[in-house]
């Protein structure tokens, strides 16, 4: 995630503020040290911002995960696990991000996928409590499935843009429309909030297909850990139920649930999801950036996966960075004329990535909002301001330099199982179909995960009924390959898990744990 305000006279009292969302984008940026992926853009902007390195989504669904990101609620206190309930109906009327920012005097717009669409945003993107206007979805989005006028449901999907209808793709037409309201409004003295939630790079791969050009076949490599882990339970399975639905990887016949894909079809999809991610940059900075976080991660054939849907590192540990003038970069640097020239990945060569400020202690996207909150609405940080969320304020980091690894700061996960053994239905339950929950805690030093009985009725979980255990030391396993689970951790850990689902962060427990 990307967030920044826009730039403006270091008179004004408000400043606008530009949101941005990417969908299930993991941490394969040059800025977060991948060597392979070309994303110049974002690691310009990198360069200038507040930079997370372990940042951690709540659930690795994007339902869930954007409802708790912009509710700074989790999802065991929204109740969505799945896309079928609207937050409001079924939890509570809980104020949103942009709702705050209304409430504050801004205009507040949204352009392509910011909350997921349908029953989980009512069927509205949640207007008018959120917006101050009916939210902009890019006409093309309709076409995401079609391929050479038949429809088809294609992972690996690549087209000619001439060829399109219209000439475009939706995420270019979500850039168009950001570009629109940033000219229109970006010289007016009244604040406003624009929120612009990009679709790459999600499933189907449809982007231009001159981006699989920066990545040759013979340039891509295989997952480091391609199998699954020995150790694994097989609750905490994904087995990858929305790829195995498209056409082209049906056709390959790999059987259920462990596969494993043939390996020339990995090197492909790794090749066309890097290529989704070039082209996101492209969009992202064409935007005039600012603010910016997927609601997912994405595993690329690591434990033998695929997809988002677990409680693995590369499911939930996302992007995440806040770009302020003033404060993550000097006004010197600004100068006149563009703040961030848009860099053709095409003619790029060279990393532009400087790291000024990161933190890289754990953080979580339940954070985003009491963190926005209490930064964007005046120049100055209010880092004093206090919400009702279950996050933390994370403007305390701004400027000052951390003094090392916080063995005690975690973030907390979580993610539904309709059965001990995967089944078709493992990926995404419905709330009905909920038998296990896995609630998974990230330090710096461990990923601890426990799979618990949960009754979909009452929205609880048996902390008597536990199903299975994950423990991953990461010093000596950063891939967590390497299950050390053992039974006798059960009620330390419990007690520690309790605390964390307790409905107010000004109640709960301090997030800090050590293993």
């Amino acid at each position: 995630m990307i967030c920044s305000l826009a730039p403006a006279s270091v008179e004004t009292k408000a400043k606008h503020v530009l949101f941005i969302m990417a969908d299930d984008l993991r941490t394969t940026l040059g800025c977060y040290g991948d060597p392979l992926v070309k994303t110049p853009n974002i690691d310009q902007l990198a360069s200038k911002s507040q930079v997370f390195f372990n940042a951690y989504a709540q659930q690795a669904l994007c339902g869930p995960s954007r409802t708790s990101m912009l509710t700074s609620r989790r999802p065991d206190t929204t109740r969505l696990y799945d896309f079928y309930s609207y937050w409001r109906a079924s939890a509570g009327n809980y104020t949103t991000l942009p709702q705050y920012f209304k409430s504050q005097g801004y205009t507040t717009m949204s352009v392509g996928k910011v909350f997921h669409p349908g029953i989980a945003s009512n069927y509205t993107d949640d207007y008018p409590y959120s917006w101050s206007v009916p939210p902009y979805h890019p006409p093309s989005f309709q076409y995401e499935k079609k391929k050479d006028g038949a429809l088809h449901a294609n992972l690996l999907c690549a087209v000619n843009v001439t060829e399109q209808p219209g000439g475009t793709l939706p995420d270019m037409e979500s850039t168009a429309e950001a570009i629109r309201l940033l000219r229109t409004r970006g010289d007016n003295d009244s604040p406003f909030f624009l929120a612009v939630g990009f679709h790459k790079p999600h499933i189907p791969f449809r982007i231009p297909q001159e981006y699989l050009s920066l990545y040759p076949l013979d340039h891509m490599s295989l997952a480091p850990d391609p199998d699954v882990p020995k150790g694994l339970p097989a609750v905490a399975y994904n087995p990858w139920m929305d790829l195995r639905l498209r056409e082209d990887v049906r056709a390959l016949n790999a059987s259920f649930p462990y596969g494993p894909i043939p390996k020339d079809f990995q090197l492909r999809i790794r090749q066309h999801y890097f290529a989704a991610v070039s082209y996101l940059d492209a969009q992202v900075l064409e935007s005039l950036m600012p603010y910016f976080s997927p609601s997912a991660g994405w595993s690329l054939g690591e434990h033998g996966e695929w997809a988002k849907y677990s409680n693995f590192d590369v499911a939930t540990r996302v992007p995440l960075m806040f770009y302020v003038p003033g404060v993550t970069s000097f006004p010197d640097w600004l100068g006149a004329g563009t703040v961030f020239p848009f860099v053709d990945v095409f003619g790029q060569s060279k990393p532009t990535f400087k790291a000024e400020s990161v933190g890289r202690n754990v953080v979580e996207l339940v954070d985003v909002f009491p963190h926005s909150s209490a930064t964007w609405p005046a120049w100055k940080l209010q880092i004093h301001e206090e919400l009702c969320t279950e996050g933390d304020n994370l403007a305390y980091t701004f400027g000052r330099r951390e003094r090392g690894k916080d063995d005690e700061d975690i973030a907390f996960s979580q993610y539904p199982r309709p059965a001990d053994v995967p089944q078709v239905n493992s990926d995404i339950p419905f709330l009905r179909d909920i038998k296990v929950m896995g609630y998974s805690l990230r330090s710096w030093d461990y990923r601890y995960t426990l799979w618990l009985g949960f009754d979909p009725n009452t929205f609880m979980a048996n902390e008597t009924d536990v199903h299975g255990g994950e423990l991953y030391m990461l010093a000596d396993d950063p891939l967590q390959d390497h299950n050390l689970y053992s039974p006798s951790d059960h009620s330390r850990m419990l007690r520690k898990m309790r605390g964390l689902r307790e409905p107010l962060h000004h109640e709960a427990a301090p997030r800090r744990l050590s293993l």
